[in-house]
């Protein structure tokens, strides 16, 4: 069975991969940086601006899975500095409804472009009884 991939046109690929891939009953979200989809730059300011950015990436391909932030069940969010932790869970607080999504925080060495945070969801499709 062939790949089905979504892209979208506010989010911003450095690589060899897809916005997200249909898998079934759920849709993986590739990492989105905070590139800014018009400048293709990194944007510039703190922990917050850059988490934000990094939701508006992924909401625009969630968007075009036909998919809204209800239907996320699973985020990961990379950090350089776990000392930013508080600053973009401040942010990330505004970008769902309880219950939230189960989410894995995870401290690295490096991210692509010298970014400060990623961030990657999975979202759960409706099945036919639920829509």
């Amino acid at each position: 069975m062939a790949r089905k991939a979504y892209t979208a046109a506010g989010a911003v690929a450095v690589g060899p991969y897809s916005h997200a891939v249909d898998g079934g009953q759920s849709i993986y979200f590739s990492g989105q940086t905070p590139i800014n989809p018009v400048t293709g730059n990194l944007v510039e300011g703190d922990i917050a601006k850059q988490t934000q950015q990094c939701f508006s990436n992924l909401f625009h391909v969630l968007a075009a899975t036909g998919l809204t932030p209800d239907d996320i069940v699973k985020v990961n969010v990379f950090l350089t500095d776990m000392t930013d932790f508080k600053a973009m869970n401040e942010v990330y607080a505004k970008q769902f409804e309880p219950p939230y999504p189960a989410r894995t925080t995870i401290g690295v060495a490096a991210l692509p472009l010298g970014a400060s945070v990623e961030i990657e969801m999975i979202a759960r499709k409706a099945t036919k009884s639920e829509e």
